[in-house]
């Protein structure tokens, strides 16, 4: 009978013992499947170096984490969860604490992204460019550029980087981010330059790519670039000069004030094409697609001149006569 107790009461602290472990496992399960402490998206940084555990210690210091020690056991569990890759990660309110932590395995950093214009200089993107805190090694970027460019047959970046929205994780390299701008051009440059027609005056996709960086200048309209490269291959084809303000602008650099004068125009720089005949010697600004398209597949047209009608459009004329009276009509009357 005595030893009948002994049996029951064993079986009984067993019992007890099974369902305090079964309430234990519950309330750590219950932990890492509770939702984070956030009310917004917020970014957090796994750094390099980091374990598993220190991250966790680090999101319950935050108090993104009420209780990390269920994760912990589920590390012993599933030591594969240790596995965590450094980078900048978005966590959501509606994020559990082991999803979080898959999250971190994962590596699917955020995604961040800058919009580099069509239009706009070197010079202009370079600014943006270090202006963004998310890209790393920009104090480094001016040297980095001069040595990328020197590995390549140009000498300046000048119309070569394909405007778009670039999307990089956290700290990605800023010349990173300009050759993959370089090798997106190079790609669609020399796509387009086998559909181009056949009886353009240009020698070289180089020389495309600088006609292409004069329509985007030229013209804020995107129906008229094939028409605007149909007035200028036309005009290469007779010698004429192609008489353009914004390669005048352009030559000019920081002498420019907004207003071009008289003497400007009769002023010899390599890019006044009042004064020199053909091309230019590099691209102007960073072309668009449509400028690059434009520039390769020009309307056929007897058209030689066009003035800006002031509100982003021009008119377009065969003859200097015609011209002459858009320009009274459009510009001089003004």
């Amino acid at each position: 009978m005595k030893f009948y107790n002994i049996i029951k009461y064993l079986f009984i602290l067993m019992l007890l013992l099974g369902i305090g472990g079964l309430s234990v496992a519950y309330y750590f399960e219950q932990q890492i499947h509770k939702a984070v402490n956030l009310e917004t998206a917020t970014l957090f940084e796994v750094k390099s170096g980091q374990s598993s555990k220190q991250v966790l210690n680090k999101l319950k210091t935050m108090d993104i984490l009420t209780d990390n020690i269920g994760l912990q056991v589920r590390l012993k569990l599933q030591p594969e969860l240790a596995n965590i890759k450094a980078g900048t990660y978005q966590l959501l309110p509606s994020m559990t604490a082991l999803e979080a932590l898959q999250l971190f395995v994962s590596g699917k950093e955020t995604q961040f992204s800058i919009s580099l214009v069509e239009g706009l200089r070197w010079q202009d993107w370079l600014v943006s460019i270090k202006q963004n805190s998310r890209l790393a090694d920009k104090e480094y970027i001016d040297n980095q550029v001069q040595g990328f460019i020197q590995s390549i047959e140009y000498n300046s970046l000048e119309g070569l980087l394909l405007p778009d929205t670039y999307s990089f994780t956290a700290q990605t390299a800023a010349i990173d981010l300009v050759k993959r701008a370089y090798q997106q051009m190079q790609v669609y440059l020399q796509q387009a330059w086998f559909t181009r027609d056949l009886d353009l005056p240009y020698e070289t996709p180089y020389d495309a790519l600088i006609m292409a960086s004069i329509i985007e200048k030229e013209t804020g309209v995107a129906a008229e670039r094939p028409r605007i490269a149909g007035v200028f291959v036309n005009r290469l084809k007779l010698n004429m000069r192609l008489q353009t303000d914004p390669t005048v602008i352009y030559g000019m650099g920081h002498d420019f004030d907004g207003d071009i004068r008289r003497k400007d125009l009769k002023t010899a720089t390599p890019y006044n094409t009042y004064v020199i005949k053909g091309l230019p010697p590099t691209p102007i600004a960073m072309p668009s697609k449509l400028a690059i398209d434009a520039a390769l597949n020009p309307l056929s047209t007897d058209e030689l001149y066009f003035v800006s009608k002031g509100d982003g459009s021009h008119q377009f004329s065969v003859t200097l006569q015609e011209h002459n009276l858009a320009v009274r009509k459009y510009q001089l009357n003004k």
